[in-house]
This record gives structure tokens, C-alpha cells and sequence, in this order.
């Protein structure tokens, strides 16, 4: 979804509303501050005068300290005015800033399993900070370059029209020219801009692949080619950025040109009325304290449209992104899921990422309270799929999947994964403890609960062997611990949440057989009471399943005991005898 600037700053302008009134009286103390400025030029004018034109006396020296308090009052009334807004505006601009940032990230956490496979981490993350930031940047533009800008415009112009009306429109048609060809500079500009912004991303997204996936990196020997990869993109923003950067060189040498001009005739100006004895000293000092109030707003002015336009670019990314529906979505009037039994049904499923590729076709499946299943078959044939579609990371493409006879559609997504428990196959930790790993499965959870559930998955062992206990930092993703020390902490941290239904997704792969048959017990014990689907590739971890289910091209190939599907021929009998003994009969 393309976004413009009008996009970006209604989302700015929702996240300022409740800070209006700070807001504005922060704008009213700059223009109070830069209307200072306006009337400085007349004060000097009259103070060069009163010096070039009168003898010393007494009365001369009283109008010199009358002028020079106003003089002195002017600056430490400006001074005030600007010292109160930075203090106001540091407080109101963090906060909005703050507000963007949670709003950014909690719009993000409610994007779907899909948005995430997507996208690099990396880039997300950047672009929250980027939305930020470019609110930080325009807002600094608009209130300390273009505000002052426009008081010192519009009071130069009154200022020179009262005194000499042809420099004031001379000065009117300069400043139009300037402003125009920034405007109209930095519009050739945004195009590039926004090709860099995107090229930076590019580049973020590739070095946190490459980094987060180092180990893979370093095992094939990839260092070379992930160097090329980044300096390949590196290359590419670098192009980006120079050609950017002399973009602005050339506004900026226009703008420049045109203020020498300006300089040079207004002075001219003044110095032919000079010789016609309508122009004072006075007036020279009058005339220069103006172009030089407006002269040092406007000398960067190109800079602040570059700076200005980068701004609205690089928060266009996020923006986009705040404007993207989530794909599963509570429906409206959702209740939260009631679990007093556990019964699970698939009604004729259909569902599929692409068209031609139909993962499952009217599947359907009943599964009792209770009831421990196991999903078998080749890989591809939909077992992942069907557990993912259970926690509705997915939306179904038609069917429906009924907990104690609740369409899941019609819950609350957080209440329906608050009933399901899943330790996965390959478990991602947080960069945190052991110890908040383990509670994230009951975050209210007691430290003294923590250490039964990790008791009971046999991972208190190790814990207690590691330097600090439960409060070890496990690295990004849990890199610090094995792949079977993860898996028992996601089944600690499974244990913890009790939860009526349970998932296992090849919950005891990474175990060694030693480690397996130290969780088997825990396992048994957390599978009591419980409704549980079990996905095992090692079929003499399910062997004692109620029910071992056979998946095969989405749908429903077998279903019976263990002993029921080795007597027939099929799918699971020829696993089976891979399994056990190699090609048996063959």
C-alpha cells in the first residue's frame, strides 16, 4: 500500500493531539523570539543615527542608554522565550516520539505468522526508529527553520516597505525565486530520497541475515560471499546517497548565486539614495541587519527541504506498514474461548498460500476431549499446517476448526492461544534469563514455580550447573544453549502455562536418547488431562498415541492404533519399516 506525505503527517498529527496546547505555545514562544529579531534592525538604526548625526552631551548620552535598555530587553526577552520552548518542547517531543515507538510496535505484534516470514527483523526494527526520528526531524525543520523563516520573511518585508518600498519588493521577488527553486530543488530531490531509504533498509535486512545466521555462514564457508552480498547493496545505497548529496550541492549553489545578487543590489539600492541624501548610515545598518536576519535563515534552507523531504521518506516505510491491515484479525464482538473439555473438530478445510498449490481440500478431522493424536505422513503433506491453522496463525481459505464447539474464528485470537500449549521443533528463546523464558509460558508466574516446571523438564539440572543459575542470559534466539537444552526449557516453559490442549511439534527432536528418555516421563505426566496432537517424524515416540492419524496430500490417508496401521499397507507401514529396519522385503 503506497503512502504520500498526507499519510504521514495525519499519523503525525493523531499522535500530537493530546499535546495541542503545549504544542502550540512552543510555536507561539519561536515566533515571539524571531519577532525580536524584526524589531532589533530598527533599534541599531536608531542607535547609528543618534551616534553619527549628534555631538556628545548628557541629553545625547541618556537617549543612547534609553535605546541601548531597549536594546538590552529585546535580546533577554528573546533569550527567555527561546530557553522556556527547548524546555517545553524536549518534554513534548520525547513523548510524542515515545507514542509513535509503542504505537509502531504494538501495530507490528499484530501482524500475522506470514508478515513476519516477509520481512527481515533487521528492517522492522529500523523502520519503528526511522517513523520516530523523522517526526523528531520535521517538527525541528518546521519549528526552527521554516517558522522563524517565515516571521523573518514577512517582517523584513514590512520592515523595508515602511522604510523603503522599492527594497521591499525587490526583496519580495528574491525571496519568491529562492523559496521556489528550494521547493522545486527538493521535489527533483525526493525521488532519489526515497530510493535510498529503501536501499537502506536493503541493507539493514542483509547484515542481520547474515549476522543472525552466522553459524551457517562460518559451517559453508560463506564469508566471502556474504561480503560480496553486502558490499554488492552497500554499493548500491552508496550511489543512492552520493547522488543525493549533489543534488543538494547544486540547490544549494543556486541559492547561493541568488544570494549574492540579492546582497549586492540592495546595497547598491542604498548606495545610490545614499548619494540623492534620502539614505542615512543608519539605514545602511537597517538595511544590512534585515538581509542578514533573513540571509542566515534562508543560507540552509536548502538543506531543510532536503532534510524535510529525507524526513517524510524515511517515515514512509513504517507509515505503509501502520496502513496495512492486519490479515487475522479479531472478528468484531469476539469472546474469549471457554475450554472445559477439550474437544477439537476440522470441518472440511481448505486452505492453501497458492492458488495452484492447495495444501489441504475438505479436510476434516474430530478429535475427542482428551484425546492424545499423533499426525503422521511424508513430509509437505500439511501437519504443520494443520496445528498452525488450530492457533489461527492463518486465516482458513473454508471449513471452520471448533473448540468445544466454538468457531476459533470467533474468539479472541490471545484467549484461543492462551488454551494451547506448543513446544515446537526448533524453540526461539528472548535474549533474556532462563528464568523469564521459562515464566513467559504464566507470566505471573512464582520463581519457586518456575524451577518445578523446569524440574519436571529435566532442564533444572543444567540450569543449576551454568555460572548464574536461572538468571543466565541465553543469547539472541537461545544461541548460548544447546539445540535439546532450548527444547527442554520450551517444555518447562509449556509445563508452566497448563494449558488444556496441547502441541507437540517434534518436541523431542533435538534431544539426545538420553535426554528423550529423562523428559518422557514429563511428557506423560503433562499429556494427563489433556486433549494432544503430537508431530513426529520418529514414529517410536508415538507409539502409544490413542490415535496415530496419517496425513497425506491434505487429507486424511489412515487413522488407528499403532498395531492397527502395521497390519495395513500404506503410508505408515512403509515408514515404519524404514524406520525400524532399513528397506525390510525389498
Amino acid at each position: 500500500m503506497k503512502v504520500n506525505n498526507r499519510d504521514v503527517i495525519k499519523v503525525f498529527w493523531q499522535h500530537s493531539q493530546k499535546y495541542l496546547g503545549r504544542s502550540f505555545f512552543v510555536f507561539f514562544l519561536i515566533f515571539l523570539a524571531t519577532l525580536v529579531d524584526m524589531i532589533v534592525p530598527w533599534v541599531l538604526k536608531d542607535l547609528v543615527d543618534t551616534v553619527a548625526e549628534s555631538s556628545p552631551s548628557p541629553e545625547v548620552w541618556l537617549t543612547l542608554l534609553k535605546i541601548l535598555g531597549s536594546f538590552a530587553g529585546l535580546y533577554f526577552f528573546g533569550y527567555l522565550a527561546w530557553r522556556i520552548q527547548g524546555y517545553i518542547a524536549a518534554d513534548v517531543q520525547s513523548r510524542i516520539m515515545a507514542d509513535l515507538e509503542k504505537t509502531s510496535m504494538r501495530h507490528l505484534l499484530g501482524h500475522s505468522y506470514r508478515f513476519f516470514t516477509d520481512n527481515f527483523a533487521g528492517s522492522l526494527v529500523r523502520k519503528i526508529g526511522r517513523l520516530s526520528r523523522g517526526f523528531e526531524r520535521i517538527l525541528d525543520e518546521t519549528s526552527y527553520r521554516f517558522l522563524p523563516l517565515i516571521v523573518a520573511v514577512i517582517g523584513t518585508f514590512i520592515g523595508l516597505f515602511l522604510r523603503f518600498p522599492t527594497a521591499a519588493y525587490v526583496f519580495a521577488a528574491w525571496i519568491f525565486l529562492l523559496l521556489a527553486g528550494n521547493y522545486f530543488g527538493a521535489r527533483w530531490k525526493l525521488k532519489t530520497d526515497v530510493a535510498r531509504a529503501a536501499a537502506d533498509s536493503e541493507v539493514t535486512g542483509t547484515s542481520s541475515d547474515a549476522i543472525s545466521n552466522f553459524n551457517t555462514v562460518q559451517l559453508f564457508s560463506g564469508r566471502g560471499f556474504e561480503n560480496q552480498r553486502f558490499a554488492e547493496v552497500k554499493e548500491k545505497w552508496r550511489i543512492l546517497q552520493r547522488r543525493g548529496w549533489w543534488q543538494g550541492e547544486t540547490i544549494f549553489a543556486v541559492q547561493g548565486f541568488l544570494m549574492i545578487i540579492m546582497e549586492i543590489g540592495v546595497l547598491y539600492l542604498g548606495a545610490i539614495w545614499w548619494m540623492q541624501g534620502i539614505f542615512t548610515v543608519g539605514d545602511f545598518v537597517f538595511l544590512q541587519s534585515y538581509l542578514l536576519a533573513v540571509i542566515m535563515r534562508t543560507w540552509d534552507l536548502s538543506r531543510g527541504f532536503r532534510g524535510l523531504f529525507e524526513a517524510f521518506a524515511d517515515a514512509k516505510e513504517m507509515v505503509e506498514i501502520l496502513r496495512t491491515r492486519h490479515e487475522v484479525r479479531d472478528t468484531v464482538g469476539a469472546k474469549d474461548l471457554k475450554v472445559k473439555k477439550g474437544k477439537i473438530e476440522y470441518r472440511k478445510i481448505k486452505f492453501f498460500f497458492q492458488k495452484n498449490r492447495v495444501i489441504l481440500n475438505n479436510f476434516s478431522l474430530s478429535i475427542k476431549a482428551g484425546e492424545k493424536i499423533a499426525l503422521v505422513g511424508p513430509s509437505g503433506a500439511g501437519k504443520t499446517t494443520i496445528v498452525k491453522l488450530l492457533l489461527r496463525l492463518f486465516d482458513l481459505k473454508g471449513g471452520k476448526i471448533l473448540i468445544d464447539n466454538q468457531d476459533i474464528v470467533k474468539v479472541t485470537q490471545d484467549s484461543l492461544r492462551d488454551m494451547v500449549s506448543l513446544v515446537p521443533q526448533d524453540p526461539i528463546l528472548f535474549h533474556r534469563t532462563i528464568l523469564d523464558n521459562i515464566r513467559y509460558g504464566a507470566r505471573e508466574a512464582t520463581d519457586e514455580e518456575v524451577v518445578v516446571a523446569a524440574q519436571k523438564a529435566h532442564c533444572h539440572e543444567f540450569i543449576e550447573n551454568l555460572p548464574d543459575g536461572y538468571n543466565t542470559y541465553v543469547g539472541e534466539r537461545g544461541i548460548k544453549l544447546s539445540g535439546g537444552e532450548r527444547q527442554r526449557v520450551a517444555i518447562a516453559r509449556a509445563i508452566l502455562k497448563n494449558s488444556p490442549i496441547l502441541v507437540l511439534d517434534e518436541a523431542t527432536s533435538s534431544l539426545d536418547s538420553e535426554s528423550e528418555s529423562l523428559i518422557q516421563d514429563a511428557l506423560r505426566q503433562l499429556m494427563k488431562n489433556r486433549t494432544v496432537i503430537v508431530i513426529a517424524h520418529r514414529l517410536s515416540t508415538i507409539m502409544m498415541m490413542d490415535r496415530i492419524v496419517v496425513i497425506e496430500d491434505g487429507k486424511v490417508a489412515a487413522s488407528g492404533t499403532h498395531n492397527d496401521l502395521l497390519e495395513e499397507e500404506g503410508v505408515y507401514q512403509k515408514l515404519w519399516r524404514i524406520q525400524a529396519g532399513g528397506f525390510i522385503g525389498e
